[in-house]
């Protein structure tokens, strides 16, 4: 092993924090299980814990539709979740060539791998290149990740047919569709509670009542005991087809979860069957005339049964998921429409017909953001409500299991919810949508549970991977031969891209979107900044441009950088503006969240402590300097009118609307506030609504690379100050500041002064010495100005009235928001000089 590859192969026992969540597959039942059952195993961390891989291909695309290679990929997961995950970790281990997949013969072929997995497990004897030493290393392979048929040809279970749930398996709950020549897998009833209502609603359903419970998972003792040919009652032996050679690693029959439930492919045939069946695609929808007989065949929902005309032909009736031409273009409107922060997905509005009312050409990934946060959106104002709400909440399940951070009694809830939306799933659709892959939701948090969270056993890298490899194919006759060769070649590369430092490699190479800002030439950023300025690359441009333009008047230098010097400014903000509205995606939106103190009148003596969102739109970004070497960078921004429902309201399926004509602290009064550091604001985008056109609907956007891996609250804005990477602290005494961002967040919210004053409105006196020596006095060690407050308002005491005392004003709420308006400038001015630069920078360079 290499120093860098070393040392990371142990994050998962010393790196990870240990609270009870589920951030990595070391957290998950079935590496903890693994580890009870070989201690010996576990007491070295630098074992390497492997999950395999595999797909087919075709590496010449489009030129044959029935070639497939078979890479088989490996998968370290003992390193961070942001490192085990890239391309660079995975092992190519072995290709499986020919014109066709190797269907269930792929253990043949795995048979070396099986080998050297076997010996892995023995141990042999490696270099720590870190601790200087000889060790012996050992290596176990906890599951694998595929897709569905994938999953029949490494687990041997047949996923066609009636039986075709591998985790329900002879107790697979499955119709046969006369009229649609397929199977239907219904049933999930069973997983509701006893005495749930929707057990008896018999016509509702599939015309029978649910008195069955749900399915346990056939435990790998009795797998075993079939795979060697006993037979039981339920002939559940005869569905598997072989005995897969995993089960020849000694410890594979003991492993939790062997065989993963792809979500990527999971997502995307709901997502399809959602689509098609809404929009009523031709010929691929699942609601058509066969499906309807099929419903007379069943004998439920006879209000959705083939009608005879007059002249003798079949029509079918409106199912309530039925759209008008009206709404189906409303709905591909929204989505053609839609601008999303660089970086979220693909142009969607590629596949976005409107005058046909159609969508074509969705990949996997669209999909996901589709399920996850647009789809919804285009339901609310085009759908009825009643299946809006039935779809959302199969959307938010997903949104909720593909989440990088999990809760093991989060799961368990979602279980339940799981089971609950597919009823009403099933309540809504006709039985010809519910395919095996639909069916297959069910068992998603389950395997959370057991797995942990899903990006590390879910075939996004995996296909990104093979993508790759397809890319390395350039001799057409020898397909594989020029997957390895350029496969060694870049895996020659990356190791020596371990070893180099002062030049850009892939390991040091900037993102796309910059993070934290770090030491600029021994520039200190007080607070985190992500971002980077590139304002500079159209100095040039703009000089060139106002030269061209004043050719004809021969202006000399001093007159063009003059002229510069005036407009370059407003030209720069010009040029932001339109590139965000002509542009394809969409950077401007923020929130911020303010915890605000709440009264339910001016007599209220118990308010409450809460937060409120501030939704805007980015205008202006200032970077002050301190000293000409520190540095701070504040965001101004447009905010919708949160104090009033004409600003910000809820609609009836719970999503967030904001009004942008009506704006607060705009920076038009002296009370306004509309700056807030950088390091405050998480990224937010907007839909228009397409009835309301002032209204836009707020969708929270998560950075796809930031990981939260415990320890302080994600929700809590980040604004602690740090040093310079070479350990020198800054000159200026930085509690200073700290001390008056809390005089200021004291005074605006009212901390100090808004008890007080309830209690000297209401003449209590005693109340308010005792309060004021007991609660507030003690606080004055804090800070000198907390005191200064204090006595200020004990004053108001001397007065029978106080709006007559001379410092009455504190009475005022416009005064509190006034003095916090000036503890932010002191803040600002610190106790240094300081020079404002106005910059813009792109905006899709800010987060």
């Amino acid at each position: 092993m290499s120093s860098t590859t070393s040392e990371s192969m142990t994050w998962h026992a010393d790196g990870r924090s240990n609270d009870g969540n589920l951030r990595h597959p070391a957290d998950s039942l079935a590496w903890k299980d693994f580890y009870s059952r070989y201690p010996d195993f576990a007491s070295e961390p630098r074992n390497v814990r492997l999950g395999l891989a595999s797909d087919g291909f075709n590496p010449f695309k489009t030129m044959s539709s029935t070639y497939s290679t078979w890479p088989v990929v490996l998968i370290p997961y003992n390193q961070a979740p942001w490192i085990s995950m890239k391309q660079s970790s995975f092992i190519l281990s072995m290709i499986i060539p020919g014109e066709k997949g190797p269907g269930d013969d792929i253990d043949v072929y795995l048979q070396p791998l099986i080998e050297e997995l076997k010996q892995l497990w023995d141990g042999i004897l490696t270099y720590d290149a870190t601790r200087k030493q000889n060790f012996h290393l050992r290596a176990a392979l906890l599951w694998t990740v595929n897709d569905f048929p994938a999953y029949a040809n490494l687990s041997g279970w047949s996923t066609k047919g009636r039986f075709a749930c591998p985790c329900c398996a002879g107790k697979t709950c499955s119709n046969w569709l006369k009229h649609g020549k397929k199977f239907s897998y219904l049933g999930h009833r069973r997983w509701l509670e006893a005495g749930h209502p929707f057990r008896s609603q018999k016509r509702a359903f599939d015309n029978t009542m649910e008195l069955r419970e749900a399915p346990l998972i056939t435990s790998r003792s009795d797998i075993l005991e079939m795979l060697n040919g006993c037979e039981f009652s339920s002939n559940e032996a005869s569905l598997w087809k072989k005995r897969s050679i995993f089960f020849d690693l000694i410890y594979w029959e003991h492993n939790l979860l062997r065989h993963n439930l792809d979500v990527l492919h999971i997502e995307k045939n709901v997502c399809d069957n959602i689509l098609v069946t809404i929009l009523d695609m031709d010929g691929k929808s699942k609601d058509d005339l066969n499906s309807r007989l099929d419903l007379v065949e069943m004998g439920i929902r006879p209000d959705l049964h083939p009608q005879l005309d007059h002249n003798g032909k079949r029509s079918i009736p409106l199912a309530v998921y039925a759209m008008s031409k009206k709404e189906k273009e409303i709905f591909c409107q929204v989505l053609k429409d839609v601008k999303v922060p660089d970086g979220f997905s693909s142009n969607i509005s590629r596949c976005v017909n409107v005058s046909d009312r159609k969508l074509y050409n969705l990949k996997s990934h669209d999909c996901h953001v589709l399920m996850h946060d647009l789809l919804p959106i285009a339901l609310r104002s085009s759908m009825s409500k009643r299946v809006t709400i039935v779809i959302i909440e199969l959307c938010n399940i997903f949104k909720t299991l593909c989440a990088k951070v999990l809760k093991v009694d989060e799961l368990d809830k979602l279980q339940d919810r799981a089971a609950l939306a597919l009823c009403n799933l099933e309540k809504v659709f006709p039985p010809s949508f519910f395919t095996i892959m639909v069916h297959l939701v069910i068992h998603l948090p389950l395997q959370a549970k057991l797995g942990g969270p899903v990006s590390p056993w879910w075939m996004y890298p995996v296909e990104r991977f093979l993508g790759k490899l397809g890319a390395y194919v350039l001799n057409k006759r020898f397909p594989e031969g020029s997957i390895v060769e350029g496969y060694l070649a870049e895996e020659c590369m990356t190791f020596c891209s371990r070893y180099h430092e002062g030049i850009e490699t892939r390991f040091n190479r900037p993102s796309r979107n910059p993070g934290c800002s770090e030491n600029d030439n021994g520039v200190l950023y007080l607070f985190e900044s992500g971002g980077e300025k590139i304002g500079g690359l159209y100095l040039e441009t703009y000089k060139r441009s106002l030269v061209i333009n004043n050719r004809s008047r021969r202006p000399n230098q001093r007159d063009v950088d003059k002229i510069f010097t005036e407009t370059f400014l407003d030209w720069f903000r010009q040029q932001v503006k339109q590139f965000e509205s002509k542009g394809q995606t969409q950077n401007s939106g923020v929130v911020v969240t303010s915890s605000t103190t709440s009264y339910a009148s001016s007599r209220d003596l118990n308010p409450l402590e809460g937060n409120l969102d501030y939704y805007g739109v980015l205008n202006d970004i200032i970077e002050l300097y301190f000293d000409e070497k520190y540095r701070v960078v504040l965001f101004r921004c447009h905010r919708a009118d949160v104090n009033s429902s004409r600003g910000v309201r809820k609609d009836e399926f719970g999503f967030t609307l904001v009004n942008f004509d009506r704006l607060i602290h705009t920076g038009d009064h002296v009370v306004d506030d509309p700056y807030v550091f950088s390091s405050q604001v998480k990224q937010v985008f907007y839909s228009q609504d397409p009835i309301e056109r002032a209204w836009h609907v707020v969708v929270h956007n998560t950075p796809r690379d930031n990981f939260y891996m415990g320890g302080e609250s994600s929700n809590e804005p980040r604004t602690e100050f740090f040093l310079s990477n070479n350990g020198t602290e800054p000159d200026i005494d930085l509690t200073t500041i700290t001390d008056r961002m809390a005089v200021k967040k004291a005074v605006q919210c009212g901390n100090v002064e808004d008890r007080l004053i309830e209690l000297i409105r209401n003449g209590k006196v005693e109340e308010v010495l005792e309060f004021a020596q007991k609660e507030l006095a003690p606080r004055r060690e804090e800070n000198q100005s907390f005191l200064e407050e204090l006595e200020r308002t004990v004053a108001l005491l001397a007065f029978e009235d106080a709006s007559n005392c001379p410092v009455g004003e504190l009475m005022d709420i416009s005064q509190r928001l006034k003095t916090a308006s000036e503890v932010n400038a002191a803040i600002l001015s610190s106790q240094s000089l300081w020079n404002v630069i106005s910059m813009m920078w792109l905006m899709f360079n800010s987060f």
